[in-house]
């Protein structure tokens, strides 16, 4: 570069995964300006023709979009520089690769482009025969090629070269690190900054302030690039603080004094971005407007499709059904779509930014959330049922700490409503898939705080996964899997969002005497439905509820969970934790109470037959099954769920506890002919284990280690 060249602070497009559009990064040169960051790199590592595909020439579109960049860019006062990456395949000592590395850079300066970069990162470090022939070394290869080429654009003010740094993401950048970096290279560096790049963990997203980097580093360099997020929507507030510290440093620079008040502090420049941040997230969907997500390729889209006037009829027929619907009523069909709501408040944007923080460091939401669950877990003796000699005052500090993190779950449930609901699909398109993951973890965890609450655990397998932090991926959401005792089943964690993002409440809790009614209710309507005879009814309205719920209900309900949402229950989850004995209490206590019930020669041949059926349930199973699965569930959910990972967080939440209480195995029984199911199931690992040999002979029975 040039040493007269200005300091260069702003964006390089370098991550994996899809590029952004064209019409987002003229948003994006509109923020530069706006910010004065003044440079913008181009590099998409998986534009095929920056990278795989280097060699080959741009199409006349393609030139037509280049040269459309290009100009917009110096529209805002910004410096386009072009970057290729060759060094996947590239022969060194070729003139053949040589003159097709010249002939691209020639076509891209022809469309105006006066900077360039060469990139030889993420590549082998070794060589091919031939290079190692020409080259004293790997280091000497790249010089080599990257000298040639600088001659032949003759000589650029800006002209970038990228080997490898000895760290991918710094969590500071430090001035006695830097001039080590300038004594070797006799010129100060421009930094690749990785600080909020994301492509590395597809569960993770960095919202957080540009941190750890203090501005007196501008005087040892000749300028700093952010590799942002992929989600080109996420980076506002890293973009806006960046704008902050190179304003910053450019006024120290300049040797203009400034007191501690008007110093770079990333907390107050974070304040700035958020406050601004508001102003452009306050622009809801238009009512009656359903967002629909589609994945097309492995790559989700969303757009929106009008429901002709009736969204808000809709909403306020959910709003009336959650203050009528009764215990026991039956259920309205159909799911309710997000609708135009108001934007998200400011609290759910620092909601927002403190679970999707930085790399190294968590916002102080998040802090708070997994040092709540730690200190729950690990003191969840205080309130358990077979401690009666604790002081109450500590059993009250553990349940008032746990009234907290349930709370913060809530919250993170409503931030999931409020983004569907609220904000544009652009920003709804890149942020819910990484709302959805947390809001359905914490449904998992405060299901299982919940659990604990009731004071049924025994301690036997409640500290979760033993690891250093960040060594496992996806941010706050995968640190709240890790520290609950299911949470190396990462199959049970990690999904693609659903087609139909949907503002709807969920909650999962432990199961409630008076949730009985609804219970019942539910499982009557299923069975219905299953039959294709929605006007038939047994001749008791308990019966089939007593049958398929009844005994884990009476005799085990510390394993049942309840999902429910706005109109009510919708699903639950029922456990056993040890089959073996839990048939001896159906066949002692359960069986007498239901002949008791349904007395013969009452003239119900319906009533008759279904006795018979429990009686056929109380069957044995083999002890080679039961060695491995000692426990058993069953898994009930009405049919009009919008969203069905709701469904998996309810299953996995039971899983959670039978796991707690020293479960090793878990399987259920249903038929062959339910093939959503079957196929629900089997992505959730659980296995065909017997087939023809359960206690009903038709049925089959999955399984799945804990």
């Amino acid at each position: 570069m040039d040493g007269r060249s200005e300091f260069l602070c702003g964006v390089v497009e370098g991550f994996y995964g899809r590029p952004w559009s064209m019409e987002q990064r003229k948003v994006l040169f509109q923020w530069m300006q706006r910010w004065e960051l003044n440079t913008y790199l181009y590099g998409p590592k998986d534009d095929l023709k920056h990278r795989l595909l280097w060699r080959e020439v741009y199409s006349p579109e393609e030139e037509g979009q280049l040269r459309t960049l290009i100009v917009e860019s110096e529209k805002r006062g910004l410096r386009f520089v072009y970057s290729l990456s060759p060094g996947q395949d590239i022969v060194f000592s070729s003139a053949c690769d040589l003159s097709l590395l010249k002939r691209k850079l020639r076509q891209v300066s022809k469309l105006g482009c006066q900077a360039f970069a060469i990139l030889f990162d993420d590549i082998d470090h070794s060589l091919c025969q031939a290079d190692s022939q020409a080259f004293s070394s790997f280091a000497h290869a790249q010089v080599s090629v990257a000298n040639e080429i600088y001659r032949f654009l003759g000589e650029p003010p800006v002209f970038l070269f990228c080997p490898t740094g000895s760290k991918v993401i710094s969590r500071e950048l430090s001035v006695e690190g830097l001039s080590e970096v300038q004594s070797v290279l006799q010129r100060p560096p421009l930094v690749w900054d990785n600080l909020h790049a994301n492509d590395y963990d597809s569960r993770r997203l960095f919202l957080g302030p540009f941190k750890g980097r203090y501005p007196q580093l501008a005087t040892q360099l000749r300028g700093l690039l952010l590799n942002p997020n992929c989600e080109f929507e996420a980076n506002y507030i890293p973009l806006h603080t960046l704008g902050t510290w190179y304003r910053t440093g450019r006024e120290e620079k300049k040797g203009k004094k400034r007191d501690e008040e008007h110093q770079y502090c990333p907390e107050m420049a974070l304040s700035t971005a958020l406050h601004d941040w508001m102003e452009e997230l306050s622009q809801p969907l238009q009512p009656g407007c359903v967002c629909v997500c589609v994945c097309v390729g492995g790559t989700q889209k969303i757009s929106t499709q009008s429901e002709g006037g009736d969204g808000e009829e809709r909403e306020k027929k959910l709003h009336n059904n959650q203050f009528q619907q009764g215990p026991g009523q039956p259920r309205s069909p159909g799911g309710v779509l997000c609708v135009g709501k108001a934007p998200l408040s400011e609290s759910q944007i620092r909601l927002l930014v403190g679970l999707h923080y930085l790399p190294h460091e968590h916002g102080p939401s998040a802090q708070r959330l997994l040092q709540d669950l730690t200190w729950l877990k690990e003191h969840c003796h205080l309130v358990s049922a077979n401690d009666k000699k604790g002081p109450p005052q500590k059993a009250e500090e553990w349940r008032g700490r746990a009234a907290g993190f349930l709370g913060v779950c809530e919250e993170i449930a409503a931030l999931h409503s409020s983004v569907v609901s609220g904000v544009s699909k652009a920003v709804l398109y890149d942020l819910y898939p990484y709302v959805w993951d947390l809001r359905n973890t914490a449904l998992v965890a405060k299901a299982f705080i919940c659990w604990l609450g009731c004071g049924t655990t025994t301690g036997a397998e409640l500290l979760g996964v033993e690891s250093e932090p960040w060594v496992f991926k996806g941010g706050v959401s995968g640190e709240l899997q890790m520290l609950l005792p299911i949470g190396s089943n990462s199959e049970l964690f990690s999904h693609p969002p659903p087609l139909f993002p949907t503002s709807r409440l969920y909650n999962i809790r432990p199961y409630h005497n008076k949730d009985k009614a609804e219970l019942y209710c539910m499982v009557r309507q299923l069975q219905q439905g299953a039959q294709g005879s929605p006007n038939s009814s047994p001749a008791h309205p308990d019966l089939i509820g007593d049958r398929c719920l009844g005994p884990c209900l009476a005799l085990c309900p510390e394993y049942s969970m309840v999902l429910e949402d706005e109109l009510g229950v919708c699903g639950c989850v029922l456990g056993v934790v040890d089959v073996r004995s839990f048939a001896k209490r159906c066949q002692t206590c359960w069986m007498p109470a239901m002949r008791d019930k349904y007395p013969p020669r009452t003239g119900h041949a319906n009533s008759q037959e279904v006795l018979q059926q429990m009686e056929e349930d109380q069957g044995e199973y083999p002890d080679s099954l039961l060695y491995h699965f000692p426990s058993q569930l069953r898994l009930d959910a009405l049919p009009d769920l919008v969203d069905i990972s709701v469904t998996r967080c309810l299953l996995t939440a039971l899983l959670t506890a039978l796991k707690a209480n020293g479960s090793h195995g878990v399987f259920c029984e249903m038929q062959p002919t339910d093939r959503m199911r079957l196929d629900f199931l089997t992505k959730l690992g659980f296995l065909e284990i017997i087939r023809g040999e359960a206690r009903h002979r038709e049925g089959v029975v999955l399984g799945r280690l804990l």
